[in-house]
């Protein structure tokens, strides 16, 4: 008898051990149908007065749970500079991003990414992604092998260059499913680190060529971004490494009124601190994290009505912040790029969401924001 409770008790500790470590099933969520979209939209569309639009973004957005709402804002990057093609498929398997960014890898893999992603995202339900690649002049050939050679930004010569380029570009991207370019890069020219990827080899040429760049894209049916705000070409050191520091008067700034008023579509905000601005001053905080320079600053004051995408959130000028991919969206952008922890970041978004009401409505119009973009750019198609 004390045998068999002796084994008895064994199987019971062996059986809630193997419990214990047994992956943990989620619960399957139904597969949601997206509302029907009748009507085809331009990226023109986006900042135009269109109630169409309004109430197909409406209607999308009343279909999505909090889960799919905050999802929206979060954008991982894939290749080789970015995580795998089988951890961004598990993330879209838990409905946790909203898009992709494609870094470093081949026309090629990039095309059959995107065909697979999207295909999961018709299986589950998803919204369709935004896809995005930093396809600058100067560093497209890099980033996207086998892309078609293109002369690096400060090596053009006449804005009629500049548009070709940008028309070459593009092509690429639509031909490989990228609907979202992170260029050009607006910033003036001193700075090692970006001077030789701006139009800012002759001052005066940075806000036409930029210009001309922007609106050479978005007529072709991708997403241009300026880049990066508040200003990264006057300060000495790279971002990607440490937080760099603005000193004084924002100089840079000067650079973005003509593209807003002109319509680019996306600012990119530099991981930059600001101080010594009794009015800019971030608090010894990046750019990315700060309300002053997002929303005061860039929404308010400058009347953009565009995506606000944070430069990329695995640099050392933004990684020692606890919890700074929350800390972006609380300074009101609307896309978090390339979380270190895409899914601690989606935890940490999702918990305030639920709990903090001014909170919740500041994500919702980010993801209205998102959802409109997608609209306009034809990812969400007529159905």
């Amino acid at each position: 008898m004390k045998k068999y409770f002796y084994a008895f008790g064994l199987t019971a500790i062996l059986m809630q051990a193997c419990a214990q470590n047994a992956p943990v099933k989620e619960a399957k969520k139904p597969v949601v149908q997206l509302p029907k979209v009748e009507v085809s939209y331009q990226l023109s569309d986006f900042l135009s007065e269109n109630k169409q639009l309004d109430a197909d973004v409406e209607k999308i957005f009343q279909s999505l749970d909090d889960t799919a709402i905050v999802a929206q804002l979060l954008m991982p990057a894939v290749g080789r500079l970015g995580q795998t093609e089988a951890t961004i498929k598990a993330q879209i398997n838990k409905r946790m991003i909203g898009g992709v960014l494609m870094l470093n890898g081949t026309k090629a893999e990039f095309t059959k990414w995107i065909n697979d992603f999207e295909a999961m995202n018709v299986t589950l339900g998803n919204v369709p992604f935004l896809y995005s690649a930093d396809a600058e002049p100067s560093l497209v050939n890099r980033k996207i092998a086998g892309s078609s050679i293109v002369k690096k930004a400060n090596e053009l010569k006449s804005v009629d260059e500049v548009r070709a380029c940008a028309d070459t570009i593009a092509k690429d991207l639509n031909d490989i499913g990228i609907n979202y370019n992170f260029a050009p890069v607006v910033d003036m020219s001193p700075n090692k680190t970006v001077g030789f990827r701006s139009f800012g080899a002759v001052p005066a040429n940075i806000i036409p060529w930029s210009n001309a760049f922007i609106m050479q894209m978005q007529q072709n049916g991708i997403i241009a971004t300026a880049k990066h705000f508040p200003g990264h070409g006057l300060v000495s050191g790279d971002t990607h490494k440490s937080l760099q520091v603005i000193d004084g008067e924002l100089k840079e700034i000067s650079n973005y009124p003509t593209l807003i008023q002109d319509g680019v579509l996306s600012v990119m905000i530099g991981h930059l601190a600001v101080k010594n601005n009794p009015k800019y001053d971030t608090k010894g905080l990046p750019a990315t994290l700060s309300k002053v320079i997002v929303t005061d600053l860039l929404r308010n004051e400058m009347k953009f009505k565009g995506l606000v995408v944070t430069d990329a959130m695995n640099m050392g000028g933004v990684t020692a912040v606890p919890q700074c991919d929350l800390k972006a969206v609380e300074a009101g952008v609307d896309i978090v790029l390339m979380p270190v922890n895409t899914e601690k970041a989606f935890t940490e978004i999702l918990q305030k969401y639920r709990k903090d009401a001014a909170f919740k409505a500041q994500v919702d119009a980010s993801a209205k924001r998102v959802l409109r973009m997608k609209l306009a750019v034809g990812a969400v198609k007529p159905n």
